[in-house]
C-alpha cells in the first residue's frame, strides 16, 4: 500500500504551495519512489504550477467526454476501459512524479454502475504508486466521493485569522470520519512573527491543537505561478518528523 497524504482547507489557504513542497520533500527522502499528485480541488490549479494546462480529467471519463490519445483495443470491458482511460489522463510533471485531475465528482449516493466502477479503478490506480498526495477540495468528504481509501496523514490548513481557524475546526470535524483513524493535524500557514500571540489565544479559545506553522514567504506575495518556496520547503523539513507516516526506505 502507498503512503497516502492529504491536504485540506479553504481555497486560498496555501494548499497548492504545500502540495508542491511535500512532493519535493518526498522526492528528496525517497528519490526512487513513485509519486502521484491527485488534484481533487475544483480550481485545478496544481497543473498550472508545473506549467501544464490539463484539460483531461476523471470527470471527463465518467461523463463520456474523454477522447483517448490511443486507439481502443477490441473486446474491452467497461471496467478495463475506465482503467485504460485513467492511465491515458495521467500527466508526468517531474521525474517519478505524475499528476491526475479529478474535477467534478458524483454524489456518494449515486447508484449508477459507473460510480462504482470508477471508484474501483481509481483505487487500483492509487495502489500502483508508492506515495499519493491529495490536494483536496475543502475537506475529505469530496475526495471520499471519488475514492474510498485510508489516509495516513491529513493536514488541515488555515491562515492566522480567527475566521480561518474557526473554519479549520469545522473542516477537522467534517473530515474526521473519512480519515479512517489516520493522523490529522492543523497547520497554520503564512505566519508572521507578530501573529503568534493572537494564534495562541485563538487555539485556546477554540480548543485546537496546532501541529506546525509555516512562516510567510514574502516572495510568494506576488502570487508566483510556480508556488515554489524555499521558506515553505525548510518549514516542512522541520516538522516532517511529527507525521505518522510509514517508512518506505526498507521496502522494495
Amino acid at each position: 500500500m502507498p503512503i497516502t497524504f492529504a491536504l485540506t482547507g479553504k481555497g486560498g489557504s496555501g494548499k497548492t504551495t504545500l502540495v508542491k513542497g511535500f512532493a519535493k520533500l518526498f522526492r528528496e527522502i525517497y528519490p526512487e519512489k513513485s509519486i502521484l499528485l491527485f488534484d481533487n480541488d475544483l480550481s485545478g490549479e496544481l497543473g498550472h504550477t508545473y506549467g501544464k494546462d490539463i484539460r483531461k480529467t476523471i470527470y471527463g471519463i465518467r461523463s463520456g467526454k474523454h477522447e483517448l490519445k490511443t486507439g481502443l483495443p477490441e473486446k474491452m470491458s467497461k471496467q478495463e476501459y475506465i482503467e485504460w482511460a485513467l492511465e491515458d489522463i495521467i500527466v508526468p510533471v517531474e521525474d517519478n512524479v505524475d499528476l491526475i485531475v479529478s474535477w467534478l465528482v458524483p454524489s456518494k449516493d449515486c447508484r449508477c454502475p459507473m460510480t462504482s466502477l470508477m471508484r474501483d479503478a481509481v483505487t487500483k490506480l492509487i495502489s500502483a504508486y508508492d506515495i499519493v498526495i491529495f490536494d483536496c477540495e475543502f475537506d475529505l468528504k469530496y475526495l471520499n466521493q471519488v475514492v474510498d481509501t485510508d489516509i495516513d496523514v491529513t493536514l488541515v490548513l488555515a491562515l492566522p485569522t480567527e475566521e480561518s481557524l474557526l473554519l479549520a475546526k469545522r473542516i477537522e470535524e467534517f473530515s474526521a470520519k473519512y480519515a479512517a483513524g489516520g493522523q490529522m493535524g492543523l497547520v497554520i500557514n503564512r505566519v508572521k512573527p507578530d501573529d503568534m500571540p493572537k494564534i495562541h489565544e485563538l487555539l485556546t479559545k477554540y480548543s485546537l491543537d496546532m501541529l506546525a506553522i509555516i512562516p510567510e514567504d514574502e516572495n510568494l506575495a506576488g502570487k508566483s505561478l510556480s508556488r515554489n518556496s524555499a521558506t515553505v520547503s525548510e518549514a516542512l523539513k522541520q516538522f516532517y518528523f511529527r507525521l505518522n507516516l510509514p517508512d518506505l526506505r526498507n521496502k522494495g
